[in-house]
């Protein structure tokens, strides 16, 4: 039997690409947004095996009511993707604490609340598989994204984590690290900054308008992002970490080889607290 997917996020994007992908597929999906409308009309298809849910993702209520229909509607819950993501530029000095929170609440803990509520059905059929999507910025972080690569460090770990604490319960997890993918995130529309400037962050600001120039000259390809999703919960043992395109597979190489330089030159000082 085909699987049954719950997707956040997946009015627009990697998460609206995967959707769709798998509803052409024969796959059973439920879909989250914060507006139903706009995500009946983005996916375009009026199917049985099609449940689109208007979820408040910081409202862990509202997750577990998703989660609770979903199950109920299919009979089944099989791979759970957290797609929904929420991006702010600033400097840490910049950033107020409600812009701070958002990020969490999006990145952090709706993910969590998600988890949560899925591993519960997950344990009892002792089968599942969670896909996080992280970003490379989880990984390797750029300058003027201080709180977005916090919240992606946060769930990279957790799911690192979280994979050992599975271990022979038949239900995996993947964190997922994209590079820059040509969909919504980087148009004016979306990008979203700190409402505080301050001037000596003149480097910041410039930097921003380099990701900004980036829109639709992305090379990642949301179509063929789906079919990896598609991919990895095929495998009886998917991987942990998965880096998603050739950018975000480079800039990871490069981290892990100044990480490696930045051990080697402090090696002396980082032993000379032994007893």
């Amino acid at each position: 039997m085909k699987k049954v997917w719950f997707v956040t996020g997946a009015s627009k994007g990697l998460g609206l690409s995967l959707a769709k992908k798998l509803l052409a597929q024969g796959y059973s999906v439920a879909a989250t947004s914060r507006n139903i409308t706009h995500l009946k009309n983005a996916v375009g298809i009026t199917d049985a095996h099609f449940l689109p849910l208007e979820v408040d993702l910081t409202n862990e209520k509202a997750i577990e009511n998703a989660i609770t229909k979903t199950h109920a509607h299919f009979g089944s819950l099989d791979v759970v993707v957290n797609n929904a993501g929420y991006g702010i530029g600033g400097t840490v000095e910049e950033l107020s604490i409600e812009e701070i929170q958002n990020s969490f609440k999006i990145n952090v803990y709706a993910p969590i609340w998600v988890m949560q509520k899925a591993l519960a059905i997950f344990r009892k059929q002792q089968s599942g598989y969670i896909i996080n999507i992280s970003s490379i910025a989880g990984f390797s972080a750029a300058s003027g994204w201080a709180m977005y690569a916090a919240t992606k460090f946060a769930l990279t770990g957790m799911t690192e984590v979280l994979s050992q604490d599975l271990e022979g319960m038949g239900i995996y997890a993947t964190v997922v690290a994209p590079g820059a993918f040509r969909t919504e995130f980087l148009t004016s529309e979306s990008l979203v900054f700190s409402k505080k400037e301050i001037a000596d962050y003149k480097m910041v600001r410039d930097s921003h308008k380099k990701y900004a120039a980036m829109d639709g000259k992305q090379m990642g390809n949301p179509e063929l992002a789906a079919d990896v999703f598609i991919e990895l919960a095929k495998m009886k043992v998917p991987p942990v970490r998965l880096f998603l395109g050739s950018d975000s597979y480079e800039r990871a190489k490069n981290k892990i080889a100044n990480l490696v330089k930045e051990l080697e030159d402090y090696k002396v000082l980082s032993e000379q607290t032994d007893y």
